[in-house]
């Protein structure tokens, strides 16, 4: 990774619960298959005290998230997208006021996929954290470097440029109330893991700026996340990664409390 030496801060993570978000992505196909997930899911995660679990299902199945995880403090409702207006003559759009009355409290933004398909830029992934923010919910912010621009050694000056266009107009006290998740773009969908000290390090450069829980996305699955949960760089036990953001894996109800069991 090229940029200059990291500067390694030191956080402490012994009341610190790991953040696992399952990101359903456009799944399933049926509300009656959503619900049998939500079901299989709301038995598994009760009760554990050492990891939050945020379930991001499609907007049309969010009502019924809320409705199936409403007494259950260890299990958070997130969405993939939101729009940055809080109403008006945006056809298609959802809004995060729309989000919070419906009990969400995570929102997924930036992630590679509305980068590489639907074309949104750093400006746009912005302009949806300061609404999410004004609207007192959490951003998931995703950060990641191409194939190319990782063979290039470009990684450190693309996440501190995307991290930086990301969060334009983010006010300082703001700051310490956003997620990040590294999510190299290389890795999506592949099968294709990063390995833990790579991860580690991309994110130990966004900390160098952002005093902010860090996440890993990409190829996460039950027999590698103990790796990336449990991460730390060097002798010096610097902090390693705060939580998983979990595509494919997370699909599979049975997969995805078999890697919240890895927490301790």
């Amino acid at each position: 990774m090229s940029g200059g030496a990291i500067q390694l801060i030191k956080v402490s993570q012994s009341t610190m619960k790991k953040l696992i978000i399952a990101n359903w992505k456009c799944n399933p196909a049926t509300l009656k298959e959503a619900q049998k997930m939500f079901l299989a899911l709301r038995g598994g995660l009760k009760n554990n005290s050492k990891a939050e679990a945020v379930v991001c299902p499609p907007f049309v199945y969010l009502a019924e998230a809320a409705k199936v995880f409403k007494n259950q403090s260890s299990v958070k409702i997130g969405a993939q997208n939101c729009f940055w207006e809080e109403k008006g003559a945006f056809t298609g759009e959802i809004s995060p006021k729309m989000l919070k009355s419906l009990g969400v409290k995570y929102v997924i933004l930036g992630h590679s996929e509305r980068v590489m398909i639907m074309g949104e830029t750093n400006e746009m992934t912005a302009r949806k954290v300061n609404a999410v923010l004004k609207l007192g919910l959490t951003p998931i912010v995703c950060i990641g470097e191409t194939a190319e621009e990782r063979k290039q050694g470009k990684t450190s000056i693309i996440l501190e440029k995307e991290l930086k266009e990301s969060l334009q107009g983010v006010a300082k006290n703001q700051m310490t109330k956003i997620v990040l998740a590294y999510e190299p773009l290389w890795a999506i969908g592949t099968g294709k893991a990063c390995s833990v000290d790579e991860a580690v390090k991309a994110a130990n450069v966004l900390r160098r700026t952002r005093k902010a829980p860090i996440l890993y996305g990409g190829s996460v699955h039950s027999q590698n996340a103990a790796g990336y949960i449990a991460a730390r760089l060097d002798s010096a036990r610097q902090a390693g990664l705060d939580g998983l953001l979990i595509g494919g894996a997370s699909l599979d109800p049975k997969e995805f409390l078999a890697i919240i069991k890895q927490i301790r």
